[in-house]
């Protein structure tokens, strides 16, 4: 009807939760609600439960702070990190859609018309937002403060107030803001090609098919688990890197989909992911990290491969490439480094243990799958750390609670 102010109903609107995890206000929601205000958010709250943290209206959404996540688990809420956002999966169990799409909050882009004042001051943490106003229009007054990271000026805050931004997502090559749930969920409704690979990338996207060679009887493809996305300005570096290219930024988008092969690991990131619950859903635990635990960052990438690992099995697919999201804050290096340091050096042995990780044929379900690779992370690399055999008990706890919470959802 013309004049008629009613959205289109978004692709699976009812068969997909968006999960985020958060310390802050989650004020970056603004930017994405022309894309995400029409599905269910579940936002899991990491750090002081006390914090009150604020949601922009006319969003439908479920929060859960720690002490949910206790009252809700009792105590097998311990296979549930704490203060990472490793926690993130916790909205994973609770959710009941079919599909996730998952995002962090420091993902938007702010497009600056005026920088109207500048003053030094202030001893807030580096990048924080202090204040957020919204003008008539729709654009954003916003005062941060920014801290300089080179010891030389250690201490040193300046406070700025930005006015008359307009915030937006990133931007194709096309200038058009790029729609990532959208994307991957054209990802995740498609087939992958796990068994044999095809150059000219994703064969089902407009505009594509097989190339000659391309045997016939793979060309049916395999179910999508895993859409992983991609990232502009702040790369997802690790902590040396961080130090040697502080000022490198992604300005690539390269427009292409691709299935990684079966046998084939990758170092899944989690700020920009979908994926198929009901395939993979038990799989996708980020482990123990943060609070209490000998290492963090590490939380996507143990998930991405414990996953890759069952997917193989399970003869299931997972995609890599579009869509990219505009990632806005690079993390401190030298805590980054506290952190990751001993995975740096750990992970010459992770990645060894996964690629010849074999899954019995009597694994026929994505847990019983898990219990296997628990069993094995416990024998074969509670060698090499204790923090190891801490591991593969949570991992089996996230199980036993996964299944508990889901029990009625077939």
């Amino acid at each position: 009807m013309a004049g008629s102010s009613v959205k289109p109903t978004p692709v699976l609107k009812d068969e997909l939760d968006i999960v985020i995890p958060t310390i802050r206000n989650l004020d970056f929601l603004e930017m994405w609600r022309p894309f995400f205000e029409q599905y269910h958010l579940i936002i899991v709250q990491d750090g002081d439960p006390s914090k009150i943290i604020q949601v922009p209206e006319g969003f439908d959404y479920e929060l859960y702070n720690r002490n949910d996540i206790n009252r809700i688990l009792g105590p097998k809420a311990s296979c549930i990190s704490f203060k990472d956002s490793a926690c993130r999966c916790f909205g994973y169990m609770v959710s009941k859609k079919k599909y996730i799409y998952t995002i962090d909050d420091d993902c938007f882009l702010w497009f600056l018309t005026e920088l109207s004042q500048f003053r030094s001051g202030g001893s807030l943490r580096a990048d924080s937002v202090v204040s957020v106003s919204v003008s008539g229009d729709g654009a954003w007054n916003i005062m941060v403060d920014l801290k300089f990271l080179d010891p030389l000026f250690h201490g040193l805050d300046f406070k700025v107030i930005l006015r008359d931004m307009k915030p937006l997502v990133a931007k194709n090559p096309s200038g058009e803001q790029i729609n990532a749930l959208e994307q991957h969920i054209k990802n995740l409704l498609s087939p992958s090609t796990p068994f044999f690979f095809n150059t000219l990338y994703d064969p089902y996207r407009e505009g594509a098919d097989f190339v000659r060679g391309y045997p016939f009887s793979l060309r049916e493809g395999a179910p999508t688990a895993v859409s992983h996305g991609l990232w502009l300005n702040i790369p997802d570096y690790d902590a040396p890197t961080q130090l040697v290219k502080p000022l490198e930024r992604n300005t690539r988008y390269v427009d292409t989909v691709l299935t990684i092969p079966k046998g084939t690991l990758f170092p899944m990131c989690g700020m920009n992911l979908g994926f198929n619950r009901e395939l993979i859903g038990p799989a996708m635990y980020f482990g123990l990290m943060g609070d209490g635990q000998p290492i963090g960052r590490y939380d996507d990438m143990w998930a991405g491969w414990c996953m890759k690992v069952i997917c193989d099995h399970m003869g299931y697919g997972v995609k890599t490439g579009l869509p990219y999201i505009w990632h806005s804050k690079a993390s401190n290096p030298f805590v980054n480094l506290k952190k990751e340091y001993k995975g740096i050096y750990w992970q010459e042995d992770l990645i060894p243990f996964f690629q010849s990780a074999v899954l019995p044929k009597e694994c026929v379900t994505v847990q019983q799958c898990y219990i296997e690779l628990a069993k094995q992370v416990k024998e074969k690399l509670g060698k090499i750390d204790p923090y190891f055999i801490k591991l593969a008990d949570a991992m089996v706890t996230w199980i036993e609670a996964w299944d508990e919470l889901n029990s009625t959802a077939k």
